[in-house]
């Protein structure tokens, strides 16, 4: 089979490598339009359950992967001039960079073609003698947008405007700062991915964002006076726009990169031989962060279908019914996690420790019709037991797993960490 992957993020990358183990045989070639070693932002994150799903198709990639990544197994929160912290599952940090690094050099090793600054468009002679081509070139994909018709892409903005930064102060847990000003409320998560950056990501609302100038402020009195409001858990830590070279290459914009989150479907996956994979399938708000993990289970997903398949058109339908149970619920739950920052006043006025607890469960549907006490008792009890904190961490991701079986009865396709 020839294969032609449009974009060379995680979800393309790894698609070419699970096809090259399948069947060497397979033509499999990556075109990304972007030069090698550059990105886009900063470090991402994802849980065990991913990294167990990746040791059993590949030990290798997932060995490197493991060995690129950070860890950190507990959350704390600054709100109210204090801090409060909660036990947690143990999560893992990679440079976006560095990932990409690993799933190139694997694909590389497999006798994939990985084909940099190379960006190929609808109709293009590298995609007209593929028997597959996957569209995995982003949000904003522009094999999507050529059979937009045939897709049907949804794309709704969300209201917060969001900056996606980076900073030097290694935070030794998943970090949240919460900061009320006279224009509303501003609040922060922060993760390290190696050992010398941690991601920081800022939101608020618009009117807080306009109200503190940040609609009109340059680059250096945006970044100090985030700074200033963040000073407790930046710790004297300097924030930066942008990751510096090479990781930026190509990043030509200035100013702090503010935007909205936007959140995609599509009424269909596939038409003829076109696949959607990764971001240009689905994207879930960055408050789960789960966008990694769903890129590279669609990759999953998507090989386990040819293996299952007498056919390309039954292994592209297979795909699809596998992949939307989990990516509906991911979605809905970033739905909730996204609805639960927009009604923050809300919570504030909690206890900082009964806050937290709420923070835990901000992608339940049940969040609103639970009182606040009973959901924090439940989680210290949980917390002080280091039985039932081992057991948390090892049924959560089994748990997930179950959930989001594939929708015709074949198996562990649509696994979600």
């Amino acid at each position: 089979m020839r294969i032609s992957c449009v974009g060379g993020g995680p979800a393309g990358l790894f698609l070419a490598v699970l096809m090259k183990l399948r069947d060497p045989a397979h033509e499999v070639t990556v075109y990304e339009r972007r030069p090698e070693g550059s990105t886009y932002g900063w470090g991402v994150t994802y849980w065990a359950g991913l990294l167990e799903s990746l040791e059993r198709v590949d030990p290798v990639c997932a060995g490197a992967m493991r060995d690129q990544s950070v860890r950190w197994s507990d959350g704390t929160a600054f709100i109210h001039g204090g801090t409060t912290t909660h036990r947690g599952d143990e999560g893992f940090g990679i440079g976006r960079r560095e990932l990409l690094g690993v799933l190139t050099e694997r694909a590389r090793g497999l006798g994939v073609r990985v084909e940099f600054s190379h960006e190929v468009a609808p109709g293009a002679a590298e995609l007209a003698g593929a028997d597959l081509v996957v569209a995995s070139d982003g949000v904003n994909s522009r094999l999507r947008s050529a059979w937009a018709e045939d897709f049907g892409p949804r794309l709704t903005r969300g209201r917060h405007m969001y900056a996606w930064l980076g900073t030097s102060k290694m935070f030794d847990s998943f970090t949240f700062a919460f900061e009320e000003t006279e224009h509303g409320w501003v609040w922060c998560y922060g993760y390290k991915y190696s050992n010398e950056r941690s991601t920081f990501v800022v939101e608020c609302g618009p009117d807080t964002w306009r109200g503190l100038g940040l609609d009109r402020a340059g680059e250096a009195e945006s970044l100090e006076l985030l700074q200033r409001l963040f000073v407790k858990p930046l710790d004297g830590h300097a924030l930066l726009a942008r990751p510096p070279a090479p990781e930026a290459a190509g990043q030509q914009q200035a100013g702090v990169p503010w935007q909205n989150f936007r959140t995609l479907s599509n009424r269909t996956w596939h038409r003829g031989n076109v696949v959607l994979l990764g971001d240009a399938a689905h994207t879930t708000h960055f408050s789960i962060g789960a966008g990694t993990t769903l890129a590279l289970e669609d990759a999953l997903a998507l090989a386990d279908a040819f293996d299952r398949s007498p056919g390309l058109s039954e292994a592209l339908r297979r795909y699809e019914r596998s992949r939307r149970p989990a990516v509906l619920a991911a979605q809905s739950a970033a739905r909730y996690s996204a609805r639960w920052f927009g009604n923050l006043p809300r919570y504030t006025r909690l206890p900082p420790e009964q806050m937290f607890a709420l923070l835990g469960q901000r992608h339940s549907p049940l969040l609103p019709y639970v009182p606040p006490t009973l959901y924090y008792r439940v989680d210290s009890a949980v917390n002080r037991s280091e039985a039932l904190l081992r057991f948390k961490r090892w049924l959560g991701p089994r748990l997930g797993r179950a959930l989001h079986r594939d929708g015709d009865g074949d198996g562990d396709v649509g696994r979600r960490s």
